[in-house]
């Protein structure tokens, strides 16, 4: 699904219940935050905690309602585990540039990921391997890279992705749309997973209400990676799921990127 296909659901009544954005205003860190530009007058900006200039990287998109600089406090735990972290905002969040769509969300991430080896370059950073992840709405961003990069990346995470655009959004309290519909709202993800054959790992709560978990089985089993791993948290929800099942959230991103 192209960015050009997805133009005529950026529509507000869509858009409203999707993108959530907010600035950052917390101080800038000039160590760590890096801008990206995604087209003539608009960057994203983003955030990179690096623990050593040669350690693998997880590219990451956030859910709909956060920012980079709110996983500060959790990039450490990346870090300890031996893997530089890059938090990646959308457009109109963060110090990001534009306003967030269904369609730039899509070319942003492509365009993201070609740029990286620039922005690496001027981090005078080498990782030896490249994982992309996304979490919630980021997943999208993140099965996009992974569906164009093919084997130049090493890895794809799936953090309570989505697999059904017309029922996330119905969920939210969205207009309903048809069938036909549904594959284009939610970016085409499972149209999308057959073709990615880098090791994928899927991670999951069990309570989540939002983006059931039905939605990470459809992903899974739609996945054409032959190393594949579907992680369900029990009493884990949306929005908990990192915190609820820290241990076997952390064992299984560490366990993938050292496979």
């Amino acid at each position: 699904m192209t960015a050009d296909s997805l133009e005529q659901f950026d529509v507000p009544e869509i858009l409203s219940i999707i993108f959530h954005p907010r600035r950052d205003s917390s101080a800038p860190d000039p160590q760590r935050d890096i801008e990206i530009q995604v087209e003539e007058g608009v960057s994203l900006g983003g955030r990179i905690h690096v623990c050593s200039p040669d350690a693998p990287l997880i590219l990451f998109f956030h859910g709909n309602g956060e920012i980079a600089s709110d996983y500060n406090d959790v990039a450490p735990v990346y870090n300890q585990l031996g893997i530089n972290f890059l938090v990646i905002d959308f457009r109109g969040y963060g110090s990001s540039g534009g306003s967030p769509t269904l369609s730039n969300l899509v070319s942003d991430a492509r365009k993201v990921y070609d740029s990286l080896p620039r922005l690496l370059k001027e981090r005078e950073l080498a990782p030896s391997r490249i994982f992309v992840m996304g979490r919630s709405l980021g997943s999208a961003s993140a099965i996009e890279i992974a569906s164009h990069a093919g084997d130049r990346i090493q890895g794809l995470i799936i953090e309570s992705g989505f697999a059904y655009g017309q029922r996330l959004i119905a969920s939210l309290g969205g207009p309903k749309m048809s069938a036909g519909e549904d594959g284009k709202v939610g970016t085409a993800a499972l149209a999308k997973m057959p073709n990615i054959k880098v090791p994928t790992l899927i991670l999951h709560g069990e309570a989540d209400f939002i983006i059931p978990v039905d939605d990470a089985h459809a992903l899974h089993e739609h996945s054409g990676a032959s190393a594949k791993r579907l992680v369900t948290i029990p009493a884990a929800g949306h929005n908990d799921l990192l915190f609820t099942g820290q241990a076997q959230y952390f064992r299984a991103i560490a366990e993938l990127i050292a496979q």
